[in-house]
């Protein structure tokens, strides 16, 4: 394996770990906690309403995800135009197209996001 496919390979395993990792921390966390709870439940214990309050507060949370993710969409574009102005900046010579292959990347990600947030607005404003 010659280091041309084995750089991308890396690269991307560890942009995918990056953003998966705490994530999966994240919701095994979650799942502990609700595990914890189930089984203070089923010993009949009585829970505090300060500690259901504070499990609760991440669903409140999720009713502003279509603005964090505008504003990841925003973020993507704005990477995608950096990349395609160093490669213009660059001369588009030395990298072989490869700021270009990540412009689009970024910025195919950045509109699917933009676009996911219109959608979750507009399907905010019906329930509301």
């Amino acid at each position: 394996m010659g280091a041309d496919v084995f750089v991308p390979f890396v690269f991307f395993g560890f942009l995918g770990a990056i953003i998966l990792v705490p994530i999966w921390l994240k919701e095994r966390t979650k799942q502990s906690a609700h595990q914890l709870l189930s089984q203070a439940l089923e010993k009949g214990q009585q829970l505090d309403p300060a500690l259901m309050r504070q499990l609760t507060e991440g669903q409140k949370q999720q009713q502003d995800r279509p603005r964090r993710t505008l504003g990841s969409g925003v973020v993507l574009l704005a990477l995608a135009i950096g990349f395609v102005a160093a490669n213009f900046l660059d001369g588009g010579d030395s990298t072989g197209g490869a700021l270009l292959t990540a412009a689009v990347i970024l910025g195919s990600l950045g509109a699917a996001f933009i676009l996911l947030a219109i959608v979750d607005y507009a399907s905010k404003k019906k329930d509301q």
